[in-house]
């Protein structure tokens, strides 16, 4: 299976260098092979790659040798020296695109994954810190993820935790602690996917999950779950994903009217998670249940600000309904969404970001680059370190270089200075 799977990754990579290589579009290379973009778009992202006779129209379209498609063999086996330094060189190329981000290794980013290593707790300070101090001091940190301000939650974090799992021991608020150390890896494993790490977003998950269990609160564990959900549909597990989500979702769901907010926003957002998983895997009648689920807590709890335990409220299941349209391949009716909410106000940076950020996504779609470049500035002013994380910049440079006549030049500016030229 996942041998399979990397096998499906591979092949996407390959197709989107070549289309890349030769400055063409989803859509155009869509339109010459008689499909939707989002065809392609799933193909890149390592989804349908078994259709074979696809993947021979898209090595015509594209002139792509049939070996390096899996759909012939070699026309020669290099030797272990060759392959050694082609091997290193694909990946210098990788780390050198990376490392031009000021994002891509924010500060505290090794001390932040040391963190995550096992290990027995630190030794017992001198001085017990407070439950009260702990409590604010991750609520502080969710506040630097809202408000996307990555390179101080990366330094926060490592002494963070660091604190709290020598504060679980032996102390009689343990399970109370425990639940604010489970946050603490969540918010680690959410920092990391947003910086697509995700090798070590799996290594604060699984911390997470073991915390939550340990400190037994529901509200903990589905928050934990929906962290969870998360990475696995950033590696292509979405059916996974959306099975895990709908489980838990089931022992949560009912009397919303009798639960306080921060249950109704653990159960929202873990609703949420399950859209993204299911447009992911572009089955459209899992997403519309997710959002129907979520819209009805929705009508229990408003949790809309920086401060707030978990942001969750009608403004945020309407802003993942334009992200499920996206990932459906439906950018008109994305966009359709997403204009009352350009209207309204989201108090939220990371929220507010991310719907100018898909905003651009669909006009991409469409080929409407400069209305895409403009949506990306707007995201840029909203919170400048979260354009900046890999996902958006790879959206800048495929935008950049499908803009092969140089007709927006601002555009290529804002790519080169976010280290991705095309």
């Amino acid at each position: 299976m996942a041998d399979g799977q990397d096998e499906a990754r591979r092949l996407g990579r390959v197709i989107r260098q070549a289309r890349l290589l030769r400055r063409r579009s989803q859509a155009q290379v869509a339109a010459d092979l008689g499909y939707h973009q989002s065809k392609v778009s799933r193909l890149e992202n390592g989804r349908g790659t078994a259709d074979t006779r696809l993947l021979r129209e898209v090595a015509t379209v594209l002139d792509i040798p049939l070996h390096e498609l899996g759909l012939a063999p070699a026309p020669h086996a290099p030797d272990r020296e060759t392959e050694d330094m082609h091997r290193r060189t694909f990946l210098a190329a990788g780390i050198s695109s990376l490392a031009a981000s000021p994002t891509a290794s924010p500060a505290g980013h090794q001390e932040l994954v040391h963190a995550l290593l096992p290990g027995p707790p630190p030794a017992p300070a001198a001085d017990e810190v407070s439950v009260t101090e702990l409590g604010g001091r991750v609520a502080a940190i969710r506040r630097l993820f809202s408000t996307c301000d990555y390179s101080e939650l990366g330094r926060t974090l490592p002494p963070l935790i660091a604190d709290l799992r020598r504060a679980a021991t032996g102390s009689s608020h343990a399970l109370t602690i425990t639940g604010l150390l489970a946050t603490t890896y969540q918010t680690a494993a959410s920092l990391l996917l947003k910086l697509s790490d995700v090798g070590h977003a799996w290594m604060a998950v699984g911390r997470a999950m073991a915390e939550a269990e340990r400190c037994g609160d529901p509200v903990v564990l589905a928050s934990s779950v929906r962290v969870h959900a998360h990475v696995l549909a950033r590696e292509r597990h979405s059916a996974q994903a959306v099975t895990l989500v709908r489980h838990q979702a089931d022992q949560l769901a009912g009397a919303y009217d009798r639960h306080p907010p921060r249950y109704l926003a653990a159960l929202g957002l873990m609703l949420l998670r399950g859209v993204t998983a299911a447009s992911a895997a572009g089955d459209r009648a899992a997403t519309q249940d997710f959002l129907n689920e979520a819209k009805d807590v929705a009508r229990y709890v408003a949790l809309d600000h920086p401060d707030a335990w978990a942001n969750f409220s009608p403004t945020n299941v309407e802003l993942h309904a334009v992200s499920a349209a996206v990932a459906l391949g439906d950018p008109g009716a994305a966009l359709g969404l997403a204009r009352p909410l350009m209207r309204r106000p989201i108090p939220v940076p990371e929220r507010r970001a991310a719907l100018w950020v898909e905003t651009a996504r669909a006009c991409a779609q469409q080929d409407r680059l400069a209305d895409g470049y403009r949506a990306l500035r707007v995201a840029e002013s909203c919170a400048a370190q979260d354009v900046r994380r890999p996902a958006v910049r790879e959206l800048v440079a495929d935008m950049a270089a499908r803009d092969r006549r140089g007709a927006l030049p601002g555009l290529h500016d804002f790519s080169r200075r976010l280290g991705v030229p095309a």
